[in-house]
């Protein structure tokens, strides 16, 4: 039997109950993610589940492989379903349940698996799903992967081998929590607010901080699937301010935020203030390259242009190297270069040995986080931050941009900004003094200031960061005055999640 895709059949209906929904869109540039219901069905899942185990069984690698699911009503039944299609295809499955994704990676270190597959939608709301993939531990699959992994499954191209089977694991998720504390033991006394969205994190992350020394100050860490306050995404505006609040209130000495599938990691200093994940990763690197000199770094495009200009990381002799936004993407590039670490300004944080494996990991940047405190017991974090050069940087946004049109919406943009910086057009008064365009635009202006646009990897959407180098004031015009009006031109692009 081939679980070949048919477009069209609608839930509550003979042919959806009998046919394979998989919507091509869901194969997105390093996951894939859907929303169930309309876009994907079981035996949707079922056929990815098939196609996966053929993709791994056609690149060689041994088909043992870990899945695991995020907290949300209806993954461990989709998680199920993708069991089904691995072991159709002859894998061994080995099935460690409730999880974060970077449990799930873990995983397959503890257990010698080459593979992995968490069912996850990450921050998304409820409604969507998707799975983590990848088949070489710690890289998860990036463009080249995916692609063929979409070819197999809607071509109906998966193949049913023997041999499949699925083992319930126990424990690993303990190990898991053990690895991490033990690496970190805190001998300040500090209060940390661990905010949890009421995601899976809550399930992990206020006793994997216990253990390492902190007192714990636990915020929505109880689980609970509708989400009843926000999604648990510590790059959204709502929750940060929710964070701030707690600190505020309770004295603490900083918050740290988690995200559906524990994967980011989103930081409130002292004071009540959110600092970004690129600012963050630009505190960690100053402590890091004291301790590792000539240490490499890996930064995405949405991330500040002080890792360029640091006068502590030049005298420590740390190189940064900027590449593609997602985490795919500094995952792998963090492991090909060999570098302590890789930062993203959504909150992904990779950290190579001696201080991770090298996958995406909140819990693991939270102890980072804390060491660096304890390095610096007569600071504060909102000194430490402080303690940077001053960049004035705007919050993520995403105006919505249809799946369909966002590449091709914007390939034009960035002809916009490379035809004005080739005529030697200026924005805002200001010269335009290169277009880098691996990832989108990113333009930087003379005097350090820059503005992104980009596609989103995972989500119909467009994505702006804008950074100012002279002012708040002045970061605001370049998103009011410069970005949003060029963009409000072209009709496919529509309303903003957030704005500053």
């Amino acid at each position: 039997m081939t679980l070949l895709p048919k477009v069209g059949p609608k839930p509550n209906s003979y042919d959806y109950e009998t046919n394979a929904v998989v919507a091509p869109t869901g194969f997105r540039e390093y996951d894939a993610r859907w929303l169930f219901g309309d876009d994907l069905n079981y035996l949707g899942v079922q056929a990815l589940g098939l196609g996966l185990g053929t993709y791994i069984q056609e690149r060689g690698v041994k088909p043992r492989i870990v899945t695991g699911h995020d907290f949300r009503s209806y993954s461990i039944n989709i998680k199920n379903a993708l069991i089904l299609g691995l072991v159709q295809a002859g894998c061994e499955v080995l099935d460690i349940g409730l999880c974060l994704s970077p449990i799930a990676y873990f995983g397959q270190f503890d257990l010698d698996a080459p593979c992995v597959a968490m069912v996850t939608a990450s921050h998304n709301e409820n409604g969507w799903t998707g799975v983590k993939m990848g088949c070489q531990a710690p890289l998860t699959f990036g463009p080249d992967e995916i692609g063929r992994l979409k070819e197999i499954v809607l071509g109906g191209q998966g193949v049913e081998r023997p041999g499949g089977s699925v083992k319930l694991i126990e424990g690993v998720q303990q190990r898991y929590m053990d690895d991490i504390s033990s690496k970190v033991h805190v001998k300040r006394p500090l209060k940390v607010v661990c905010a949890c969205g009421n995601g899976t994190a809550g399930a992990f992350a206020p006793q994997t901080l216990r253990a390492m020394g902190v007192e714990v100050i636990e915020m929505d860490t109880h689980l609970d699937n509708t989400f009843p306050k926000y999604n648990p995404n510590p790059e959204d505006h709502h929750m940060l301010m929710e964070m701030a609040k707690v600190v505020k209130e309770t004295g603490a000495d900083l918050a740290l935020g988690f995200d559906g599938d524990g994967d980011r990691c989103g930081v409130v200093d002292d004071t009540g203030q959110e600092i970004f994940a690129d600012k963050i990763g630009l505190m960690l690197a100053r402590d890091l390259s004291e301790q590792y000199k000539d240490a490499t770094f890996v930064v995405d495009v949405k991330s500040t242009g002080l890792y360029a200009t640091d006068e502590v990381l030049k005298k420590n002799g740390a190189t940064t190297v900027y590449w593609k936004t997602g985490h795919s993407y500094i995952k792998r590039k963090t492991s090909e270069l060999k570098a302590l670490a890789g930062f993203e300004k959504s909150g992904h944080f990779f950290f190579n040995s001696p201080l991770g494996r090298g996958y995406d990991d909140g819990l693991v940047a939270a102890s980072w986080i804390l060491a660096m405190l304890d390095r610096n017991p007569g600071k504060k974090l909102s000194e430490l931050k402080d303690a940077l050069p001053v960049a004035y940087t705007s919050l993520t946004m995403s105006p919505h941009c249809g799946d369909l049109v966002k590449y091709e919406v914007l390939e034009r943009i960035v002809k916009e900004y490379e035809d004005l910086f080739k005529a030697g057009g200026e924005i805002l008064g200001r010269k335009i003094k290169e277009v880098i365009t691996v990832n989108g635009a990113r333009v930087h202006l003379d005097d350090g200031s820059w503005v992104l646009v980009r596609a989103s990897s995972n989500k119909p959407e467009l994505v702006v960061v804008v950074e100012s180098l002279r002012s708040e004031d002045d970061m605001r015009d370049l998103f009011r005055k410069e970005v949003k009006p060029r963009l409000a031109k072209y009709s496919e692009i529509g309303s903003y999640n957030q704005e500053i």
